[in-house]
């Protein structure tokens, strides 16, 4: 049943998978619908950034504080202990640093103050904290202390991180991905920032000064200043336009699968890319079984670099090169979880990809081929999203407030 409530002139909604109360919404049930945090920073702050993990969530806001929820199995909220926790709670371990970014992964977060310095807590298993030698996790947030240049951008993956300093150098840490080198390439060399457990600088970028650092699970990318896009790790399934199991160092993709434009922005799902350009375009690539790459429904090899169907006469486009996504010309934000993505178009929410748990937003639990816009929030003013591994966030501005949404009981 629906029931209309007052939402405030700017709120935060949640919704989709919620085993671990990771939606904030004080319960552990998914919701298939988007619903208020009502009371939540009580217009008092505005939201800066908003992202997930495995099984929690993070809000920034423009006061550089930082709230958390969700699973704690392995202090990944930085609260101290280890209870899951299904309202946002405020971390308070960052001895008064404002925060300018956080990324999530699995079950660690990484985050960025704004004096350049880099904490992280949760999980170590994998020397995805970056702060020692040993397998020791944290329930607090710890400085890196190995990272003595100023970062200015943070990535988190499924097992690993990455950082860009200052200069334009990327550095990686977490050995997530070495197994899977080793395996794929067999008698060659595995370079040390894959088999780092402290950041180890990621060579083969000498020559490119970076911006902007994303991940997938076990993928890693990099934007230059250029609008140049450099790939490497896991590409199962060819998300890198490789044709290597495994990309061992980075690679540039040729600027011609984006219609000769430079790349202005990127966002990486699992096993899946979305890439933006400097003339808004936006262009998608990689694993496809979900709906995640939201190519209009089409026969995926059948979609050209135009983003329509090709004639027999056409040199087919495979699921692993760059096609164009026309619905989402324009979009102002982007943001992917493990399989399915949001989007901001024309001040609208759009989703798709896999729904199992709900989130996308529609009131299903069937995948979204193609990408649609969520008709609970078509009054709202979308500002920001943002994605968990199998959850959704939007934060809207409603500009005759108050405004009545239909919320699910």
């Amino acid at each position: 049943m629906e029931v209309p409530r007052e939402a405030p002139a700017q709120a935060l909604f949640t919704w989709g998978a919620n085993s671990y109360g990771q939606l904030g919404l004080g319960h552990r049930e998914d919701v298939f619908l988007p619903q208020v945090l009502k009371g939540f920073l009580c217009n008092r702050e505005t939201v800066k950034n908003i992202t997930g993990g495995g099984g929690h969530s993070a809000v920034l806001t423009d006061t550089g504080e930082l709230f958390l929820c969700g699973q704690n199995k392995n202090g990944q909220l930085g609260l101290g202990h280890t209870e899951d926790v299904t309202h946002f709670k405020l971390c308070s371990s960052l001895c008064g640093c404002s925060v300018i970014q956080v990324a999530c992964g699995w079950d660690f977060t990484i985050i960025l103050a704004g004096s350049g310095q880099v904490f992280s807590c949760g999980s170590n298993s994998f020397g995805q904290l970056g702060i020692s030698q040993t397998s020791e996790g944290s329930t607090v947030s710890k400085r890196i202390e190995s990272l003595q240049e100023k970062v200015v951008n943070v990535a988190a993956g499924l097992r690993h991180a990455l950082a860009v300093t200052e200069n334009g150098s990327v550095f990686q840490w977490g050995i997530g991905m070495s197994s899977q080198a080793k395996r794929a390439c067999q008698g060659e060399m595995v370079p040390s920032f894959l088999r780092a457990r402290q950041p180890c600088k990621v060579t083969g970028l000498e020559d490119a000064r970076v911006k902007i650092v994303a991940s997938g699970s076990s993928h890693a990318t990099a934007l230059t200043d250029e609008g140049e896009l450099y790939v490497w790790g896991n590409n199962k399934h060819k998300q890198l336009v490789n044709k290597d199991d495994f990309v061992l160092k980075p690679q540039k993709i040729d600027a011609h699968y984006f219609g000769g434009e430079k790349v202005r922005r990127v966002w990486n799902g699992w096993t899946h890319m979305v890439a933006q350009t400097e003339m808004g375009k936006v262009f998608t690539w990689g694993r496809a079984d979900y709906g995640q790459l939201g190519r209009s429904g089409l026969p995926y090899e059948q979609m050209g670099q135009d983003g329509k169907a090709s004639d027999e006469n056409s040199v087919k486009e495979p699921l692993h090169s760059p096609a164009l996504v026309p619905a989402l010309t324009g979009a102002s934000q982007i943001a992917c979880g493990s399989e399915h993505n949001l989007a901001i178009v024309g001040g609208q929410c759009f989703s798709w990809g896999w729904n199992e748990h709900g989130m996308c937003g529609n009131g299903t639990e069937a995948n979204v081929c193609a990408p649609q816009p969520l008709d609970v929030l078509s009054s709202a003013k979308l500002l920001y999203v943002g994605c968990g591994a199998g959850h959704s966030m939007a934060f809207c501005h409603f500009p005759d407030k108050p405004f009545a949404i239909g919320m699910s009981t």
